[in-house]
């Protein structure tokens, strides 16, 4: 067996539980509750938004796909109330219906963290790069065909089952082209930066230029200045 036979492959489920892996990260740590997911996954024919809240974004790039997310009301709203609550937001001010622009805009922002957090991960340990539109998140009240140009010359689509901290229950939905990465070497995946080294390196970057003492001025560069040279 050839060196390039013998390599580690990372193909279409590698990349869908990669993708499964972002959305209970992030929203368990949105949530301040446990979000995890079913161990079997469907094969499906298309990819649709169902109610009561449909999201999906396209990336492209690399390699495109198109990634769905329906939640029911009371998954949606169970995340929105425990995420603005954790936020410090009282219940009193929350919305109480799915209907709310509020829960929308929560949840296209949850959606929009899920996504970037997997196409960091596909860029560190994939070493290829995709980008993402942002996501549309709908309030609809009956099943919606998706049919959008993603490039898909032969898309492979599967759902996969979540479960909230309640046993509330919102499917993912994934349709990718049957893709295939294989390790041609050994190397090491970057490691993931750490947001409050990110935010340290802002504030001392920030400080240093502040008070930074201003640049001296060339006399004869401000003399040619005048006279138009």
């Amino acid at each position: 067996m050839s060196k390039l036979e013998s390599s580690v492959v990372f193909g279409t489920e590698d990349i869908l539980m990669s993708l499964c892996n972002s959305v209970t990260k992030v929203l368990t740590v949105a949530t301040q509750s446990q979000i995890h997911y079913s161990g079997m996954v469907q094969r499906i024919n298309k990819t649709c938004l169902k109610p009561d809240i449909g999201c999906f974004v396209l990336f492209d790039g690399g390699f495109s796909g198109l990634v769905v997310i329906n939640f029911s009301a009371q998954a949606a709203m169970e995340m929105y109330e425990s995420y603005m609550l954790s936020m410090g937001m009282a219940k009193g001010d929350l919305a109480s219906a799915h209907t709310a622009d509020e829960v929308s805009n929560v949840m296209g922002e949850l959606m929009n963290q899920i996504v970037g957090d997997f196409t960091g991960k596909v860029a560190r340990e994939l070493q290829t790069h995709i980008t993402q539109n942002q996501p549309k998140m709908l309030v609809l009240n009956k099943q919606v065909m998706l049919s959008v140009d993603t490039n898909l010359e032969k898309p492979e689509v599967r759902r996969v089952t979540f479960y909230t901290s309640r046993n509330n229950i919102f499917y993912l939905e994934l349709a990718i082209d049957r893709i295939e990465f294989i390790k041609l070497f050994d190397f090491e995946p970057q490691e993931a930066p750490d947001p409050d080294d990110l935010i340290d390196q802002a504030h001392a970057h920030a400080q240093s230029t502040q008070f930074a003492p201003p640049a001296p001025s060339d006399d004869s560069d401000d003399l040619l200045k005048s006279l138009g040279m």
